[in-house]
């Protein structure tokens, strides 16, 4: 192909071209790890440096963990980590489990009533249910003040469910038959056949599903009592509210949470994805291109 019939973006780069792309990154770079980086060494830093400096730290002459030490000794922080571990995992099996088999049926040709069940699924996403009808249907079940209401009132996101129902469609029917041919089931094709083909699609579902339920706070409000709150409402209460629970955070009973208090529950509530979406990088990647080359 010659020059002049080449498309522009198979065109090399000109240097005040590659400049430009090389600042805007370092700008991006900068605006996501410099707000972290002040947040990591002020929860670091000693109460009296951070007034010193007037209340945030770019690097602490005298790291200390004490901040952590406090949260995690046996105070309601250390119950909230545990308790929106606990939801997200469990959260995040149920809901892929009723997202991978929902968006299986849906996905295959002649299901009995499988199209009402899409069209019914589809009106929820466009017309979803307001706070109030939400909150009664929520206290008609008796979930009220437990842990379940935090994952069956979201157990399936549409949008994920759109996205499997897309995927298992773009697999070749030759594989269903094939599987068909071999006395295979509907459980046996789909856990044989499917799921193993999927596996970048079900890395990206369960990403959305975990980083939805561990930040989810609002629910918590709605539902639980304070001694039950998950992470997220925990950091609420410290962090926009600006002062403590009435059991407190810290095992020392402080009664407002000071900055470095603050900053440490941030940082808790923000490190568990950052270390699991690396595990998790090359499928959601994979899944994110596959899922834009399919549309």
């Amino acid at each position: 192909m010659s020059a002049q019939t080449r498309p522009a973006w198979m065109e090399k780069p000109r240097p005040l071209t590659q400049a430009a792309k090389a600042v805007a990154l370092v700008a991006v770079v900068l605006l996501v790890c410099v707000p972290f980086l002040v947040i990591l060494s002020t929860s670091l830093a000693s109460p009296k440096e951070v007034v010193d400096n007037g209340g945030w730290v770019l690097w602490p002459t005298e790291p200390t963990l004490k901040a952590y030490r406090d949260i995690l000794d046996g105070g309601i922080v250390t119950h909230a980590l545990g308790v929106s571990a606990g939801v997200t995992v469990v959260g995040t099996l149920f809901s892929l489990f009723c997202t991978v088999t929902l968006a299986y049926a849906l996905s295959r040709p002649g299901v009995f009533g499988g199209r009402p069940v899409l069209i019914l699924v589809l009106f929820t996403f466009l017309f979803p249910p307001g706070m109030i009808p939400s909150f009664l249907l929520v206290k008609e079940l008796g979930l009220l003040d437990s842990y379940g209401s935090l994952i069956f009132p979201v157990l399936i996101n549409v949008f994920n469910l759109v996205v499997l129902r897309g995927f298992f469609q773009s697999i070749p029917d030759e594989l269903y038959e094939a599987a068909r041919l071999d006395g295979a089931g509907d459980w046996r094709v789909l856990w044989s056949v499917v799921l193993p083909l999927s596996k970048a699609a079900l890395a990206v579902v369960g990403l959305f599903y975990a980083v939805a339920y561990w930040n989810s706070w609002f629910y918590a409000s709605l539902y639980l009592e304070s001694d039950h709150w998950p992470l997220q409402q925990v950091l609420r209460t410290y962090v926009v509210a600006g002062s403590g629970l009435t059991d407190t955070a810290t095992s020392e009973g402080a009664v407002n949470a000071p900055q470095t208090v603050q900053m440490a529950v941030l940082v808790i509530a923000t490190v568990p994805i950052l270390l699991i979406y690396p595990f998790l990088q090359k499928y959601f990647t994979k899944g994110v291109l596959t899922g834009a080359i399919k549309s």
